[in-house]
C-alpha cells in the first residue's frame, strides 16, 4: 500500500492545501477560481474546526495529497466541503478518498451529527459514483437545509443520514 496518513488540519498546512486544491479546480475542472476566492482555506480553524466541524488532510511523505472538510451548519447538520485528492493518489489502489470520507463520517457520528450534506458539480462524475457508493442519496436543492452553503458551481446535491 502506501504510507499515506490522515491527520487533522494544523496551522501551517494552508499552503499545501492551496497547492492541491486550486490546480484541481482550475486545470482539471475548468473552474475559474483562485485562492483569494476561497477565504475559508486561509481560516480553517475558525471556519471549519468549530462546533461539530473539522478539517483533515491526507499526507504522503509530508506532502498534502488530499483534503476533506466538515462545516457545522446547525441543527445537527453538517456540510461536506473541499474533498480533493491529487490525481496520482486517486483510485482504489491507494484508497485516499475512502479513508478521508471514513474519517469524516466517523467524526460526524462521534459528534452526534444527524445528516451530512454536500454539493458538487455535474462535471464531477467520478465523485457522484463515489458518494453514491458510500451511501449518499441524491437530493433536490430544495431538500437542503436553509443553512447549507450552496456554491455557485453546485448543481447536484447529496445527503447521508447517520
Amino acid at each position: 500500500m502506501s504510507d499515506i496518513r490522515i491527520e487533522r488540519f494544523a496551522p501551517g498546512d494552508e499552503q499545501g492545501i492551496l497547492d492541491l486544491i486550486v490546480p484541481i479546480q482550475r486545470e482539471e475542472f475548468g473552474i475559474a477560481i483562485s485562492a483569494e476566492d476561497q477565504p475559508d482555506l486561509m481560516a480553517i480553524p475558525s471556519f471549519y474546526q468549530t462546533g461539530t466541524g473539522d478539517f483533515w488532510v491526507a499526507r504522503q511523505q509530508g506532502e498534502v495529497v488530499g483534503t476533506i472538510g466538515l462545516k457545522d451548519i446547525g441543527n445537527g447538520d453538517v456540510a461536506l466541503r473541499k474533498m480533493f485528492v491529487a490525481a496520482p493518489w486517486r483510485g482504489r489502489e491507494f484508497g485516499v478518498a475512502t479513508r478521508l470520507l471514513e474519517c469524516l463520517i466517523a467524526a460526524a457520528r462521534e459528534r452526534g451529527v444527524k445528516t451530512i450534506y454536500l454539493g458538487t458539480t455535474a462535471k464531477f462524475l467520478a465523485a457522484h459514483r463515489f458518494y453514491e457508493k458510500h451511501g449518499f442519496d441524491l437530493i433536490e436543492q430544495t431538500q437542503l437545509p436553509a443553512s447549507f452553503p450552496v456554491m455557485v458551481v453546485d448543481t447536484r446535491f447529496y445527503a447521508l443520514s447517520l
